[in-house]
């Protein structure tokens, strides 16, 4: 039984507080921190439990985390506010003696960047003093990096060819809304595409290369090729892979949005001033564009994540498909939220399980398919994302 504090309060953070709470015997108290404290009461509140407190916290100052931590005292942070904050709250760690837990990398706010260098370069010093730092631990990043660990483990010798699709089937009835942080959103989505081949990245225009793929109980959608952070760990820690991609599903619609968006500058991230003030174009956008965590009440249909690979198993070639399909439906009944926080939130609670329970805890900066992937695949069947294997089949993945 630990603490295990939460910073962030979106829609994953209540995932994770949800998640967290119906594993008392693990998580024997809980805190949930954020810039803005209402929103933790909310979530305590539509919780309902006992063991749950709030806290106010500037995640970008280091002083503050570690007077909320000294005083809380927590076993293992949960980091699910924004990813320009995670150096400050691994600094924080650190300088407490307390294990680490994210869903998503680093990104420096003034550039659109999705590289682990910042926080692969933690690594000794998690090292020195003994401490487990967790990157990665959402769906993806996350269950992706932990499915491909699985398929390693389990039925390949070597991985030579691996594709993450991920499509969301699912709609929210409005004209244009993102599943999370818009401001985060919005500069993954329109950077240039990127994928790994024969020991080299191949960059490409933003949603030039695309195919129909199928998707398990949705069928053929439209899939584009995008950069995702999880593949610069996978073909570091699986060296045999020769290609690696990630897949994404937009509709034409949302894509229209997007380029008008950018268009007339307001996915812009430097400041503009506008009478007397600066402003962030993209800022205010996120600003005015709904609200993730509200869109959960209205949202219908799936997502489908998963790993097709292709490998060799005792000099013989095999292929491998790994997913989970999550209902928002069912994830709005259960926590309030959409599918997307659902498939992020719970991944990350399951992690920082594994942690507690002595299952993933080494010294050092880890992604998470660094770890043994059997645990936690087995905590993902019994916390609401049961997933599907098949041996042996096309991949239509060419």
């Amino acid at each position: 039984m630990s603490k295990v504090l939460i910073i962030g309060a979106g829609g994953v953070g209540t995932v994770v507080a949800h998640k967290c709470a119906q594993h008392k015997d693990v998580f024997s108290e809980i805190m949930i921190a954020s810039r803005t404290k209402s929103k933790c009461d909310a979530i305590a509140a539509a919780i309902g439990a006992d063991h749950i407190t709030t806290a106010q916290v500037d995640a970008d100052n280091v002083a503050e985390l570690n007077a909320l931590f000294g005083s809380f005292q927590p076993a293992i942070v949960i980091n699910v506010a924004l990813p320009y904050q995670d150096l400050t709250i691994m600094e924080a760690c650190l300088q407490s003696n307390i294990a680490y837990l994210d869903t998503a990398n680093y990104e420096p706010k003034e550039e659109a960047k999705f590289e682990y260098k910042w926080q692969w370069a933690f690594h000794d010093r998690f090292v020195n003093q003994g401490l487990t730092a967790i990157l990665g631990c959402g769906f993806d990043p996350g269950v992706t990096g932990v499915f491909t660990a699985y398929a390693a483990k389990h039925y390949f010798d070597e991985i030579h060819e691996l594709d993450i699709i991920d499509a969301n089937a699912g709609s929210h009835g409005k004209a244009f809304a993102t599943n999370f942080n818009p401001e985060i959103n919005i500069r993954e989505v329109t950077q240039k595409g990127k994928y790994y081949q024969e020991g080299q990245w191949v960059e490409t225009e933003p949603h030039e290369i695309y195919k129909d793929i199928n998707y398990p109980d949705i069928g053929p959608k439209r899939s584009y090729l995008i950069y995702h952070e999880e593949l610069e760990s996978l073909v570091k820690n699986f060296p045999t892979i020769k290609r690696a991609r990630f897949w994404m599903t937009f509709s034409e619609e949302y894509l229209t949005h997007l380029r008008v968006i950018q268009n007339i500058g307001m996915a812009g991230i430097e400041p503009v001033n506008y009478m007397g003030m600066d402003i962030v174009p993209l800022q205010f956008l996120k600003a005015v564009l709904p609200n993730p965590g509200d869109l959960g009440e209205n949202y219908t249909g799936m997502t489908s994540i998963g790993c097709r690979i292709k490998g060799i198993k005792d000099g013989q070639s095999r292929t491998y498909y790994i997913w989970n399909n999550c209902s928002h439906e069912a994830a709005y009944k259960e926590t309030g939220t959409q599918g997307v926080s659902y498939t992020t939130g719970v991944p990350a609670m399951i992690g920082a399980m594994m942690y507690l329970k002595g299952e993933w805890n080494k010294s050092g900066v880890s992604n998470v398919e660094e770890f043994n992937p059997d645990p936690f695949l087995e905590q993902l069947n019994l916390n609401g994302l049961p997933w599907h294997e098949k041996l042996d089949i096309d991949l239509e993945m060419d």
